[in-house]
């Protein structure tokens, strides 16, 4: 598996949205455990309250994300696959969403 960066800008109204988004999205990657697995994602703070999301999925490939991603019914607006990885710190522990 290869490991990739999802932007969803403006995906949700509200973080209750998300975490609703969240659920089915985890439900669907445990059916598919040998194309996609969610690694983490970071929350982005838009226009008009709305929040979109920064997420790390390993996965077979960026077909593999657009059919996760249509199944769990997430936007999805870009997929970069990530080259290297470079780690100064560790993420740092917030409050979540």
């Amino acid at each position: 598996m290869n490991t990739y960066v999802i932007l969803r800008r403006n995906g949700w109204r509200s973080p209750e949205d998300l975490q609703a988004a969240a659920e089915r999205s985890t439900k669907v990657g445990d059916e598919m455990p040998d194309d996609i697995r969610w690694i983490r994602s970071y929350v982005l703070e838009e226009d008009g309250g709305s929040v979109g999301t920064v997420c790390i999925y390993q996965a077979s490939s960026p077909a593999a994300i657009r059919d996760h991603a249509s199944r769990a019914d997430l936007p999805v607006d870009e997929i970069i696959a990530v080259a290297d990885t470079v780690i100064v710190r560790p993420d740092p522990d917030t409050a979540s969403a």
